[in-house]
């Protein structure tokens, strides 16, 4: 879907390209992958690179154009796993800017796409929307590590009482996210550290405190993946080792439930030989109670020396 704004206010809808306007694009399809390199000018490589979901963060400038990839948080596109990263794209020509990415997502959403609160003059600073982008992928990638994090409790509290592997199959999925988050993030930091330094733009004064701003944003979110990282990695060996430990508690209590068990089926396999043991004559009556009694008797011994040893 391909929308026009006046500017990146985001509040007025244009029907065809003026000056200084933006062109939002998010799932754009093959037509309008065709009209994004015919009619606003797009080269076709920029275009093939904003739409591979592995692209790495850049920025890249030519004689007509500049071009930033950012990597932004996504959830459930990839059913592998929670949470994903992909590339988003802003093109940055004279006349208009023009933003691409794959999926509809929360850093520029296709409904109310601004990135600017309580504005209501309109905002034509491309160097200025670019980086509240990057400072709005960087809280974006902060929600979605305390998704993460709570996704953890919850299974953490499965875990303790689990002999499966389910629950070390959806850890391993967040730790996989993790990497994504942790790699997006120490990309975009690149891209604004190139930024700051690049001889070809001029920064105003708000937009010097803003890329300042925007790189904290990006290490707090890099630390803060950094840490839930460690303690991924630390839970993921130590519940493997509970759930080993969960098995043999299980194996135990069954190994000594069949010894019960297997006390009265001696017991009557012994006097259910076919050889003379005194008891075999029809007159003594007695003889199957006190059998049934003795087996009883040693089955509960059997189960006061197991809790005695905490085999039970």
């Amino acid at each position: 879907m391909i929308q026009i704004y006046r500017s990146f206010l985001g509040a007025e809808k244009l029907n065809k390209l003026e000056d200084g306007c933006w062109v939002h694009c998010v799932q754009p399809d093959s037509d309008e992958v065709a009209i994004l390199q015919d009619k606003y000018k797009v080269p076709q490589d920029v275009i093939q690179d904003i739409l591979d979901n592995d692209e790495r963060s850049r920025y890249e400038v030519d004689d007509d154009w500049s071009m930033i990839i950012l990597r932004i948080p996504v959830e459930g596109v990839n059913n592998a796993m929670n949470y994903s990263t992909l590339p988003l794209g802003i093109f940055m020509c004279e006349d208009y800017t023009v933003t691409i990415c794959t999926v509809q997502n929360n850093v520029l959403p296709i409904e109310q796409p601004s990135v600017y609160k309580n504005t209501s003059q309109p905002v034509y600073d491309v160097i200025n929307f670019t980086l509240n982008l990057f400072i709005r992928s960087a809280n974006s990638f902060m929600y979605y590590l305390r998704q993460v994090y709570q996704h953890t409790s919850l299974i953490e509290k499965e875990i303790e009482k689990s002999i499966r592997n389910k629950e070390l199959s959806k850890l391993l999925k967040l730790e996989k996210c993790l990497v994504f988050f942790i790699t997006s993030l120490k990309s975009n930091e690149l891209v604004l550290a190139k930024l700051k330094n690049s001889k070809k733009t001029t920064f105003s004064e708000i937009n010097e405190d803003l890329i300042e701003d925007a790189m904290i944003e990006t290490k707090q979110a890099i630390e803060m993946a950094q840490i839930y990282s460690n303690i991924q990695s630390g839970m993921m060996d130590t519940f493997a080792s509970v759930i080993s430990n969960n098995l043999n508690v299980v194996m135990k209590q069954m190994t000594s439930v069949s010894i019960i068990l297997m006390i009265p089926t001696l017991i009557a396999s012994i006097f259910g030989m076919n050889v003379p043991n005194g008891l075999e004559s029809h007159e003594n009556w007695w003889a199957l109670p006190c059998i049934l009694i003795f087996s009883g008797l040693m089955a509960f011994i059997g189960i006061r020396i197991s809790r005695h040893k905490h085999w039970l």
